[in-house]
């Protein structure tokens, strides 16, 4: 049996690598093929969600691990609508964020910790992942399920405050925001990156990817993402407008270029989108 979850487990990491796609960085591929997910799901039966948007979850035949190497949704608190997340997703922007061994990663929301699992494995031993998680019991559960994983932690508490901690090359929010937490971005080393999921009221946004350079960040959106929302880093007015923003866009691409904090001067160029204390721009740091 456990020849066979491990065959599935590498089929599924090959399939991320197909539909995901992950066309950068092979490591990611190998991490899904490592990170045993049953360990972080809690115990089976489970239930999933498919890939067909609208249909209702399922609940699998039995405890066979090998349910869960597909590209679903496993419930973890169906009352509170939180999931394990969908593995194709963040297969693709791992592999966008070009993660190298050693680097150091804040995960802001560990859930159960199988995302923690996955960036550890691609950061190794040398690396470091500190997994930040609001909810007491899920800190607990992911804790106890990483312990396989040295080079993870898991930090109770709200990741939106994760001031004073060491610097980082990545961090990475898991719920929707309206802006970007002056915590996150100071923590970032020159290069760092941040990867935030930006959400009107409806739950619905974008991926934002922003890179600290010596004259700002630059910014571009990996797509389209719907996330359940981050705790003491949203603004209901100005979810508002970053929903009318997007609606404005209808479909096409988030056309940002560059994030700026503060307040955009009267004459911003390319003015996307104007947070409380930050803007958007469609123009380049350069320009």
């Amino acid at each position: 049996m456990t020849d066979d979850i491990e065959a599935a487990r590498r089929w599924y990491a090959e399939d991320l690598r197909a539909v995901s796609p992950v066309t950068r960085n092979a490591a990611v591929v190998e991490a899904f093929a490592r990170v045993p997910r049953e360990r972080f799901c809690g115990a089976g039966p489970w239930h999933i969600y498919s890939r067909r948007r609208g249909a209702p979850a399922f609940e699998t035949p039995d405890a066979d691990p090998r349910a869960l190497y597909h590209d679903v949704l496993v419930v973890i608190d169906e009352a509170r609508d939180l999931n394990n997340g969908q593995p194709s997703l963040w297969a693709y922007v791992f592999d966008q964020l070009d993660l190298k061994a050693g680097e150091r990663v804040v995960q802001v929301g560990a859930g159960t910790g199988y995302y923690t699992a996955v960036l550890a494995e691609v950061v190794g031993r040398k690396g470091q992942v500190e997994a930040v998680e609001l909810d007491p019991e899920l800190a607990s559960r992911a804790k106890a399920a990483l312990a396989l994983w040295p080079q993870a932690s898991v930090v109770p508490g709200n990741g939106v405050e994760v001031t004073g901690g060491p610097s980082a090359d990545v961090v990475i929010a898991f719920a929707g925001a309206t802006y970007p937490a002056r915590a996150w971005l100071d923590r970032l080393v020159p290069g760092g990156r941040l990867l935030l999921p930006l959400t009107g009221g409806n739950g619905w946004g974008f991926f934002l990817l922003a890179t600290k350079t010596a004259d700002g960040f630059a910014a571009r959106s990996l797509g389209r993402c719907g996330f359940f929302p981050c705790v003491g880093a949203r603004r209901p007015e100005e979810a508002r407008r970053l929903g009318k923003a997007l609606e404005a866009l209808d479909g096409k691409t988030v056309p940002t270029q560059a994030l700026h904090l503060g307040a955009p001067p009267k004459d911003a160029a390319g003015l996307w989108f104007a947070g409380d204390d930050y803007w958007l721009s469609t123009e380049g740091l350069d320009q």
